[in-house]
């Protein structure tokens, strides 16, 4: 597979960094991360949809990766949906939309409300309109209590056991020294912009969940839910009141998957996303 790295331009011209793969003539996909990850947690993916004949694009989203940082600290929900509203107006053909918790929400307010980008689908990773609360303040709970760095990698891996005792601590670093950069002072960031999670008043998760709800019942494109029955986001209830308000969307739950849904089991999340891909009618300019 051919990974091109490329820059693409957000909302209020902030630079946003991407990889692309996949003929040039194929079916946009724009996969868009989770808070706190970057445009590499989705490289088997990008892989898989290259060689079905699709051309995948996977972004960093501000203030996360390689991605320019917000001046004014802005992330708000609404910028990022906006900045995925610029990368759309940049393709020849409507993208197949695949978010990932943040990504997810994004995608939902960019298709979803007013000015609605033109999307010929959404896949949505373990994230649903009115998620847990309880899940969500643990990942930021995560993300606030490590913002200062690591010593070393060790103890960033020692850290990410700690807080996904689920999974196996890797016995190699070097896939995580890619989520990371060491800075002047010899320690190890994370790839993202703490302001991210600094406490905003304006995050009213009440007004932000009927937003949501309002904005995919707007959603006129196909649209799958992909999550984890073990999340600490969708709970079994979310999944259930997820398919009460849009009976002709696609639910496919992940055994044994939380979270991070395609970290936690990539061949069942390909899986789906591939059949549901091949569901999807042929791309229309």
């Amino acid at each position: 597979m051919e990974l091109t790295a490329i820059q693409l331009e957000g909302a209020d011209g902030i630079a946003l960094a991407a990889d692309v793969a996949g003929p040039l003539d194929g079916q946009p996909v724009i996969l868009l991360h989770g808070g706190g990850q970057t445009r590499g947690s989705w490289r088997n993916a990008v892989a898989a949809l290259a060689r079905a004949g699709y051309r995948a694009i996977a972004v960093d989203q501000r203030g996360h990766g390689e991605s320019a940082w917000s001046e004014k600290g802005d992330y708000l929900l609404d910028r990022f949906g906006d900045d995925l509203r610029r990368v759309i107006e940049t393709l020849d053909a409507r993208p197949i939309l695949v978010g990932a918790s943040l990504g997810g929400l994004a995608s939902l307010l960019a298709a979803g409300e007013a000015p609605q980008a033109e999307v010929a689908g959404i896949v949505l990773v373990d994230i649903v309109p009115w998620m847990e609360k309880k899940g969500g303040e643990q990942v930021v709970g995560f993300m606030r209590g490590t913002d200062g760095g690591f010593d070393t990698l060790d103890e960033a891996a020692d850290a990410i056991a700690a807080y996904l005792p689920h999974r196996p601590r890797p016995d190699r670093l070097d896939g995580l020294s890619r989520n990371l950069r060491q800075r002047a002072d010899g320690r190890w960031y994370w790839h993202w912009d703490p302001a991210f999670v600094r406490p905003n008043a304006k995050w009213d998760m009440d007004d932000i969940n009927r937003r949501l709800s309002a904005a995919a019942r707007a959603v006129s494109s196909p649209l799958m839910l992909v999550h984890g029955t073990a999340s600490e986001i969708v709970s079994e209830a979310g999944a259930a009141r997820f398919r009460a308000m849009l009976p002709q969307a696609q639910v496919v739950p992940i055994a044994g998957a939380h979270h991070m849904v395609a970290g936690d089991d990539n061949d069942a999340f390909l899986g789906a996303l591939l059949t549901f891909l091949d569901t999807l009618p042929e791309p229309i300019a």
